[in-house]
């Protein structure tokens, strides 16, 4: 250790408990802001997974233009093929196909315009939550025809209970009248209002029939097994497509896409967050700012008999910023091992947030949230801290050097 640091190592601890509150209000702040940013970036993989176990998958084939337009007509023509590919992608977990057609739904009292929606009941449980959310009845199996999944608002809508029928009526892709009687199997809830009141689930192959869908499908769903793979699946499901026949017509769309309105409450939620955390920063960037400006007043006889003796300038200087680097990094260190021991406890174990079940029931997220601890989660907060922290420090540092040795000695 050289001499400067054991210097400026005696310097911090001359005055012990302003010392001690600067640096504890420097590990509180870094602290505060591992386990914030790993809530935040839990909560966010925990409000993105969710949703796209819920309906969108991470991943999506589909027809050009069918995200906007949902036309009937606008068909993945072999969803096989676009199977085949997914299935040589190490990084997939699993995968669907869906069709879906807007119609009217009537029971023996009421009528509305839902979503039909053919699932594959064996793959959709693979990729969505769809089985686990039933709360009356029973899942589809592969040996059913006209059985339905009704979402719980839509069933209480159409006033009808397991075992009633259900008509519907639509178009087909060829443009015939797509009709049929379904029976409901099962009553579902995700939590989701919009989805539960206005979407039903048939089995794929009945859809298929019953649309005249020639085999064809809507969406060729996909899970990867982390959002970290997504871009790379993406990738290469694109590339394989390439090498496709009819491969003008197919687009693959990730989540992002897929769910613009998230992507959006995420980004908003994010720039609210670091508002509060630049103010928080300010405030102990303040707290740095008044001790070393004590510390310069306090010692500016010491100073002027420094730089009397021969001592120049710039190794004050150096000495004021060794002793800030010193307080703030012992500061940080403290703040990052305590704030990743409350993080990695609370990720074990989560946080319940009964308060506000309803309003996360809403967008079909748990009670039991779980921060995420990471590299970007420590160094994010722990960085900007240390950089403000030594940017602060360099004034009362700098006003070292304008010093005059005879007035320093002179004054009080």
């Amino acid at each position: 250790m050289s001499i400067d640091v054991k210097m400026a190592w005696r310097n911090i601890w001359r005055n012990p408990r302003r010392s001690i509150l600067t640096i504890s209000a420097i590990a509180f702040a870094s602290l505060l802001l591992v386990f914030m940013l790993s809530w935040q970036f839990g909560s966010y993989d925990t409000m993105i997974n969710s949703a796209v176990m819920i309906h969108t998958g991470h991943l999506q084939v589909q027809a050009k233009e069918y995200e906007k337009k949902r036309n009937i007509r606008l068909v993945v023509p072999d969803p096989a093929a676009i199977g085949g590919i997914l299935e040589q992608t190490s990084e997939l977990a699993a995968y669907t196909f869906r069709a879906n057609a807007f119609s009217l739904i009537s029971s023996k009292e009421r009528t509305y315009g839902t979503i039909v929606i053919g699932i594959d009941p064996q793959r959709e449980a693979r990729v969505s939550t769809l089985k686990k959310l039933i709360r009356q009845g029973n899942y589809l199996s592969a040996d059913d025809s006209n059985q339905a999944l009704v979402g719980k608002l839509l069933a209480k809508n159409l006033n009808v209970v397991l075992g009633d029928e259900l008509v519907v009526l639509g178009q087909g892709r060829d443009g015939s009248i797509a009709a049929t009687v379904v029976k409901v199997k099962g009553i579902f809830s995700s939590g989701q209002d919009e989805f539960d009141r206005s979407s039903i689930h048939i089995p794929l192959k009945y859809f298929q029939d019953v649309y005249a869908m020639n085999g064809a499908v809507h969406e060729v769903v996909a899970l990867g097994k982390s959002l970290e793979y997504i871009p790379e699946i993406k990738s290469r499901v694109t590339a394989g497509i390439e090498n496709m026949i009819q491969k003008d017509h197919l687009v693959v769309l990730d989540w992002m896409e897929l769910m613009p309105g998230l992507i959006q409450a995420i980004q908003m939620d994010l720039v609210s967050g670091f508002i509060f955390y630049i103010i928080l920063i300010v405030v102990v960037a303040f707290s740095i700012l008044n001790t070393f400006l004590m510390a310069v007043f306090e010692r500016t006889r010491e100073f002027g008999v420094l730089l009397a003796i021969g001592t120049t300038p710039r190794r004050l200087t150096k000495l004021l910023l060794t002793e800030s680097v010193s307080m703030t990094m012992v500061g940080i260190v403290i703040g990052i091992i305590a704030g990743s021991l409350i993080t990695w406890y609370f990720q074990v174990h989560g946080i319940v947030i009964s308060g506000a079940a309803e309003v996360l029931r809403q967008f079909g997220l748990p009670e039991r949230m779980f921060p995420r601890l990471s590299v970007l989660s420590i160094s994010i907060g722990t960085g900007i801290v240390l950089v403000i922290t030594l940017l602060t420090a360099l004034y009362p540092a700098l006003k070292v050097r304008r010093l005059r040795p005879v007035e320093a000695m002179m004054s009080a």
